[in-house]
């Protein structure tokens, strides 16, 4: 009988569930052939040594056997482990709610390396949010993370020019409509699923078009903030056609937390 094929390759692991008395199914995110699903045999048990290296959110290098339905880990080796969001619920809702995204967004086997690394990217900002017992910043990674995917997968919100009649958006208050695909300028408000601030405007433009390092530290009110994440809940729903399993439990650990600086 000819042996499995075994390859290494960099991953995240998104998810895990166990499987009999000492396994785990494990759906990991890789930079080169997107998700895949494995089994980490024994993992469960006291004893075994690849656990530490196969936590939720961690970075990690795998050794993986070719198998019928499930790739097989036989070798791990963390590589960053974002131990800071661990310790802090807030961050770490965070961090579960953009695995999800990820999740539901991608099939099988369909690699997107751009979205791997704003992944990382964004687990080491909330990482460093968590240290920093800050939230700004994080609200506005998870923000930049949301559009960016959008962006990847060819969603991209149209925030510059009016999806009802193609006109440029002048400086004040739009509408914003997921079906249509970005805002509506006043005079085709009534197509619009939800009101559309000029500041919430501006700051969606800035995060869609700016590099994370150049973007200033921007100080929203709730109101700007409620607005912007509504609005962009609204459009991963409509591309999703589902709700998140993080999204109720996310706005309440924000509600129940300290108010943002």
């Amino acid at each position: 009988m000819a042996h499995p094929r075994v390859y290494s390759i960099e991953a995240i692991i998104l998810r895990r569930g166990n499987f009999g008395e000492a396994d785990r199914i494990l759906t990991l995110f890789t930079p080169t052939q997107g998700k895949i699903r494995a089994i980490a045999k024994g993992i469960r048990r006291t004893t075994s040594r690849k656990a530490g290296h196969l936590e939720l959110f961690t970075r990690a290098q795998l050794l993986l056997a070719s198998g019928r339905e499930l790739e097989v880990v036989t070798q791990a080796e963390g590589r960053e482990q974002f131990e800071h969001l661990r310790l802090d619920l807030w961050h770490a809702t965070g961090a579960w709610y953009t695995a999800e995204l990820v999740d539901r967004f991608l099939e099988d086997a369909d690699p997107h390396p751009r979205l791997y690394a704003l992944f990382i990217a964004t687990l080491r900002r909330l990482d460093a949010g968590a240290l920093a017992h800050e939230q700004t910043q994080s609200w506005l990674a998870l923000r930049y993370f949301e559009l960016r995917l959008l962006d990847e997968l060819g969603y991209r919100p149209n925030l510059h020019t009016c999806v009802g009649c193609d006109t440029p958006l002048r400086p004040e208050d739009a509408g914003y409509s997921a079906e249509l695909g970005g805002a509506l300028c006043p005079a085709c408000a009534p197509l619009a699923q939800r009101r559309l601030s000029l500041r919430g405007l501006k700051v969606l433009r800035l995060l869609q078009t700016s590099e994370w390092e150049a973007l200033p530290r921007l100080r929203l009110d709730g109101t700007v903030r409620e607005e912007i994440e509504a609005l962009l809940r609204m459009a991963l729903r409509f591309h999703l056609d589902r709700d998140l399993k993080s999204w109720p439990f996310l706005r309440r650990v924000t509600m129940e937390s300290a108010p943002p600086e």
